[in-house]
């Protein structure tokens, strides 16, 4: 249950971003969001795990901001894999990671912890 409550709310940050950056962040239905988000949440528990262990000395030596680079990394290779699911580059990459890792955190926060 929790997963797929975690599934949902990056189809809806997906869905909500893509709306107001639609120059850097396209996603052509809700159907291709949702794939989108399904295949994100597969990369960040098996692909993104080895990433985090293979870059760990440049991670320590950057204080952790390496993360925000595997977090575009995982969009990219999202957008490789989901046709309809378009990111104009890295730097695109970079900062809608940062903004989908914002809202998923307040919508856990805000919302899903008072469901429990």
């Amino acid at each position: 249950m929790r997963w797929i409550m975690s599934v949902l709310s990056t189809w809806v940050v997906l869905m909500v971003i893509s709306g107001y950056f639609s120059d850097y962040f396209f996603i052509r239905d809700m159907k291709v969001a949702l794939l989108a988000a399904l295949i994100l949440s597969i990369i960040n528990a098996v692909i993104r795990p080895v990433l985090v262990f293979l870059t760990l000395p440049i991670t320590i030596l950057s204080l952790g901001l390496f993360l925000l680079v595997i977090n575009a990394l995982t969009l990219l290779l999202t957008a490789y894999l989901v046709d309809g699911f378009t990111i104009s580059g890295f730097w695109a990459a970079f900062f809608i990671g940062i903004l989908i890792s914002i809202l998923n955190y307040l919508i856990h926060t805000l919302i899903l912890k008072r469901w429990k």
